[in-house]
């Protein structure tokens, strides 16, 4: 195939599966070499800034081509090999080719870069990053499952690099190894069942001492693949679990009497259901919890909201260090399994309240009344927290304007996306909060993605200040 240097094309000569030889100016924040073809932007899978390379064309999307390597002709001093023999098939990690070390640097450029873009707020330097090992971290997945005719196989894993099958992979070495090394087994005992295509997902949710497997069954078993499983769940050590609808559907098949997997943080032990919210690399999760604890800068006097506190992961090791916590959680389920843990753990200074933090645009029934100065813990998922943050930046400026005691002095934000982070943080600014540090947490190594953390503090001057113009 003729390869045409960059200098030599033109807008028309761009062509799908077209290769060309070009340099790797820069990274995109979800880790994919940006170069230049004939004055349009190419996004390439597995390049690294300053490598010189072949691509092939995939396609183009919103005037933006995709493309992925063939060949390198220069190796950047950040290339590595891979550690997972399915990296080049498998879309679950995308910078397995970059060094921990500058993978690392690169999110926190990321997140330098998009408090800035999205939020106008600079700051000189992060906090130091908070790191674990990069494999064998991750304790909840959900892989996929799918039987080949083709193949004559049942393929278990994540979907393949820019592609809706999935991957054809026998090992994961950054899910926890007692599934990531038997992908393999479980596959080859998919394909015994009878049926065998009729198993869409499995949810794996991993403890200390338990490994679940939730398998998303499309008809009902009959007895025969039933009792397969179950020798199947006995020998390898493993709790099954069939999934046959919704949620609220799922029963366990092996121990027929399930018990709760649990984890370990800030010496308290919080129990959680497989398809339960927990975070996915435990030895993260600490480190992530303590620096909150610190940062939030407890006395025995304050009283702290936790939103979005789920079971109860920041709202009881919190509850250890303060006079009182209030958690608020938008499903029932999840203030329960909260209620559960602070019982279980001998806590008596937690309530928990369920209200949908997302879907309300009225936030006014919250407990902001039993809030006089008080901390906060905001952990939204990824769309972040826009009508919350506003509505409390619209509070604080009330206040302050009437003399009062604002609900809220010091808030900790911990974001797993940057951009709408970003975007919050700039509302904080102009309710009159500062951003005081951040820091990045590299909770998924070898993705793109990283945990923030932000430490905002209110500055009564500026918040009055600009409280004027209400």
């Amino acid at each position: 195939m003729l390869i045409e240097p960059a200098h030599e094309l033109t807008l028309t000569r761009l062509k799908k599966k077209a290769q060309h030889r070009v340099l790797i100016n820069n990274l995109s924040h979800e880790g994919r070499g940006i170069t230049t073809l004939a004055g349009q932007k190419v996004f390439v899978s597995g390049a690294l800034p300053g490598e010189e390379v072949t691509i092939e064309l995939l396609g183009r999307r919103k005037k933006i081509w995709e493309a992925q390597v063939v060949h390198i002709h220069s190796n950047s001093i950040d290339r590595v090999e891979p550690p997972c023999a399915s990296y080049k098939r498998c879309g679950g990690c995308s910078l397995q080719h970059m060094s921990l070390a500058a993978q690392r640097q690169f999110k926190s450029a990321t997140l330098l870069e998009q408090l800035q873009h999205f939020g106008n707020i600079s700051l000189e330097q992060l906090e130091p990053t908070l790191v674990t090992e990069g494999l064998d971290y991750r304790t909840k997945a959900r892989l996929g499952v799918r039987f080949v005719h083709k193949k004559n196989k049942v393929l278990v894993g994540f979907r393949e690099r820019q592609a809706p099958w999935l991957a054809d992979m026998a090992i994961c070495e950054v899910l926890d190894w007692r599934v990531g090394h038997r992908l393999d087994t479980i596959s080859a005992q998919l394909f015994e069942l009878q049926a065998r295509a009729e198993i869409a997902q499995i949810e794996v949710a991993c403890s200390a001492d338990e490994v679940a497997l939730v398998l998303r069954n499309l008809v009902p078993l009959e007895a025969a693949d039933r009792a397969q499983l179950i020798e199947f769940a006995k020998q390898h050590e493993f709790s099954l679990y069939l999934q046959p609808g919704g949620p609220e559907t799922v029963q366990p098949l092996w121990p027929e009497t399930a018990k709760l997997l649990h984890y370990s943080v800030a010496g308290q032990q919080l129990e959680f259901k497989p398809l339960d919210f927990t975070q996915i690399n435990p030895a993260l999760n600490r480190q992530m919890v303590s620096r909150a604890i610190d940062w939030l800068d407890l006395s025995t006097d304050d009283v702290v909201m936790d939103l979005f506190c789920g079971l109860g992961n920041f709202s009881l090791p919190i509850a250890q260090h303060c006079a009182k916590v209030i958690g608020v959680e938008g499903t029932a389920a999840m203030v329960e399994r909260a209620q559960h843990n602070a019982h279980l753990n001998g806590l008596t200074n937690c309530e928990f309240y369920v209200f949908d933090l997302m879907a309300a645009k009225d936030l006014t029934a919250l407990p902001w009344e039993a809030l006089k100065g008080a901390k906060l813990l905001l952990d939204p998922p990824r769309s972040g927290a826009e009508a919350l943050v506003e509505q409390l930046a619209a509070r604080t400026r009330y206040a302050l304007a009437h003399s009062q005691t604002p609900p809220v002095d010091r808030i900790v934000y911990v974001s797993c996306n940057g951009a709408t982070f970003a975007r919050d943080a700039a509302l904080l600014q102009a309710g009159g909060f500062v951003c005081v540090k951040a820091g990045m947490m590299d909770m998924f190594p070898h993705t793109h993605h990283f945990e923030t953390m932000a430490l905002f503090e209110r500055a009564p001057s500026l918040a009055a200040s600009q409280s004027q113009g209400l």
